[in-house]
């Protein structure tokens, strides 16, 4: 399987893991979850999504104890910019606020230092300015290693990088699903990890006809087509699909070693 160098210098496997969906309350879930995190690694996964608002931190530390003390080539990228209030959340991308939120993402991931650190959404009532350059600010004290952004514009990726180098752009994006197209293409164009969440068909009743023909030929799952797919879409595509389960998580990793050749290519669109 390739890989791809984060920022120039973080090199990772292509094909992640999404944490979001891992259960994490106390119980057979809890355990089954940590049991599907190990696995990952196991498998050679070296970039693994995680989010504050996944929990409200509760998902980070799943992964801490799962994983901690972390491989040395395991990549735990996680995201801020969300905040709880109450039973409600909100953006908050506020220096103060996100300054608070590294440091307690830190403190559950037990790290010194998040590689890969994502601001989940742009905060609309706070200049773009004062969002990116508190992040920079944590870069430059040594808790950030590499700045991201989630769900953005082509317009709003250009503005950013005025202000920071950006590593990683993670928006929606699947074989059935190309609205961020062009955003796929800005990233590519200036060498930016894409990851694309919701990466796969959702279920084999969303695939079309000639998706469901590529699949059969192969031998395969649509699933697996959507993300071999993604893999032969551009260099800079990262998937990171999710999973509690270990036999879908093997069939996910399993579709790195699907071969779409050009005329399969050319029949997806």
């Amino acid at each position: 399987m390739n890989t791809f160098a984060v920022g120039g210098d973080l090199t990772v496997h292509r094909l992640g893991f999404g944490a979001m969906r891992l259960p994490t309350e106390a119980g057979p879930d809890r355990e089954a979850s940590i049991a599907v995190a190990r696995r990952a690694v196991e498998l050679g996964i070296t970039l693994i999504d995680t989010a504050h608002l996944y929990g409200w931190g509760a998902n980070e530390e799943l992964l801490a104890e799962a994983l901690y003390p972390y491989p040395d080539d395991l990549v735990v990228t996680t995201k801020v910019g969300v905040v709880r209030t109450g039973d409600d959340w909100k953006y908050d991308a506020r220096p103060e606020s996100l300054r608070v939120q590294v440091d307690d993402g830190l403190r559950r991931l037990r790290v010194e230092r998040v590689e890969l650190l994502q601001l989940h959404r742009l905060d609309p009532e706070t200049p773009l300015a004062d969002q990116l350059g508190a992040l920079r600010d944590l870069r430059d004290e040594g808790k950030i290693g590499r700045i991201g952004l989630s769900e953005v514009t082509v317009d709003e990726l250009a503005r950013a990088r005025e202000i920071v180098d950006i590593a990683s752009v993670q928006n929606r994006y699947s074989l059935v699903d190309r609205e961020y197209e062009a955003v796929l293409d800005a990233c590519e164009a200036a060498g930016i990890a894409f990851l694309p969440w919701r990466p796969v068909l959702g279920s084999a009743s969303n695939a079309t006809a000639e998706i469901t023909a590529v699949a059969g030929e192969l031998g395969v799952t649509t699933a697996q087509v959507g993300l071999a797919w993604l893999l032969a879409r551009s260099p800079v595509i990262l998937p990171i699909p999710g999973t509690a389960n270990i036999a879908h998580l093997e069939e996910n990793f399993a579709a790195g070693a699907v071969e779409l050749t050009a005329e399969h290519l050319k029949r997806l669109g």
